[in-house]
């Protein structure tokens, strides 16, 4: 396992140890009175560690050409693992709309299965700019909410929006590669 494939690992251990985290605040608050700020620093902490990973390893598999079958399925798996502990663990905290959660996750899971056909097609869609600012949106929101920071519904809202968008743009791709 190279280091990009490690990278995208430590991803996958720490969206869990998020979600834990934010499902469990309410608890670590009334019972251990840790104040919801320090939660709030920690998850923020941990999104931040595993955003890094994320920059990272695409850096790495790139650079040091270390692409390999194993990345392309982890690195994605890693991406949807953390955004899915993010907005589920938000959502049960009350920090975002649940309508809007769900039509998110459901964007990432349906363009997820779309890159399975991709791959299976044999084609080929290279990442877009619109999928770059879709994470770029999705970052800043998460991190915004984790902290419960001011303009957190703003970059929620833009964030919701990118997310659909690029969702568009990449249907829009496969059906112009798959003629």
């Amino acid at each position: 396992m190279n280091l990009p494939n490690l990278l995208a690992s430590a991803r996958i251990i720490l969206a869990p140890i998020l979600f834990i985290l934010l499902t469990h605040s309410n608890t670590l608050v009334s019972e251990y009175g840790i104040h919801i700020s320090w939660i709030n620093y920690l998850a923020a902490l941990i999104f931040t560690i595993a955003s890094i990973t994320d920059f990272f390893d695409g850096y790495i598999a790139r650079s040091w050409n270390q692409k390999t079958i194993l990345g392309e399925i982890l690195d994605p798996l890693a991406d949807k693992m953390l955004t899915l502990a993010a907005f589920l663990g938000l959502m049960m905290m009350g920090r975002v709309n649940e309508i809007l959660v769900y039509f998110i996750l459901v964007r990432e899971f349906f363009i997820t299965g779309l890159r399975v056909m991709i791959v299976a097609d044999g084609l080929k869609i290279a990442a877009n700019m619109s999928g770059k600012i879709k994470t770029t949106f999705q970052m800043l929101a998460i991190g915004f909410l984790l902290m419960d920071w001011w303009g957190k519904d703003i970059l929620f809202y833009l964030c919701f929006f990118f997310t659909i968008y690029s969702g568009a743009v990449y249907v829009i791709e496969y059906a112009k590669a798959s003629k």
